[in-house]
């Protein structure tokens, strides 16, 4: 019987680098269309007998339905990217910009001198999806300004890792690892 070399203990850290700056550019763009839809919108109209009153004091947001809510450009792209992020949480090696990665990029670069615990990417792709769907959930019961805060929070953080090699995600784990909240010390 042929002895097969075992599978590597860890990924490629610069595939959750290549990760992050896709989902960064996604963020950084839905940052910008939360900051210029309903989100931010003043101008509240409301019907009384005879007619429309509109408050350009007002926030628009509270005053539409959630229908309306949900529609927004910005609300639409960060859902898309709490989708995704959903998807590096339930299934990382099928997430797209894994494969990507992957099939594209990591053939033509040399192999990863050390690999790392796919442990605290995982659960920082776990925080990016609470970042944004409290933004998203807060979207729809009508509160101003937090799907672009949750947006830019998260492209903050994508971008630290991309550019940084910072994932604050990560450093969120190993701090609860240490403090015995989750995993086990490797």
């Amino acid at each position: 019987m042929p002895v097969s070399e075992a599978a590597p203990k860890g990924i490629d850290p610069r595939g959750p680098r290549f990760a992050a700056s896709l989902t960064a550019v996604l963020l950084l763009i839905a940052t910008f269309f939360a900051l210029t839809g309903l989100s931010t919108a003043r101008g509240a109209a409301s019907f009384v007998p005879g007619g429309v009153v509109v408050d350009p004091t007002a926030w628009a947001l509270p005053a539409l339905t959630v229908a309306q809510r949900a529609a927004d450009p910005g609300f639409v792209l960060v859902l898309v990217i709490a989708l995704l992020f959903l998807w590096g949480v339930v299934s990382p090696q099928t997430h797209p910009w894994s494969v990507l990665y992957r099939r594209a990029i990591q053939p033509r670069l040399a192999p990863p001198t050390e690999l790392e615990d796919p442990r605290p990417p995982r659960f920082a792709q776990g925080v990016g999806l609470f970042v944004t769907g409290v933004g998203l959930v807060l979207h729809l019961a009508g509160v101003p300004w937090a799907l672009p805060i949750a947006a830019a929070l998260a492209f903050v953080a994508a971008f630290l890792n991309a550019a940084f090699g910072l994932c604050l995600g990560c450093q969120l784990y190993l701090l609860l690892q240490r403090g015995g909240l989750v995993g086990r010390a490797a």
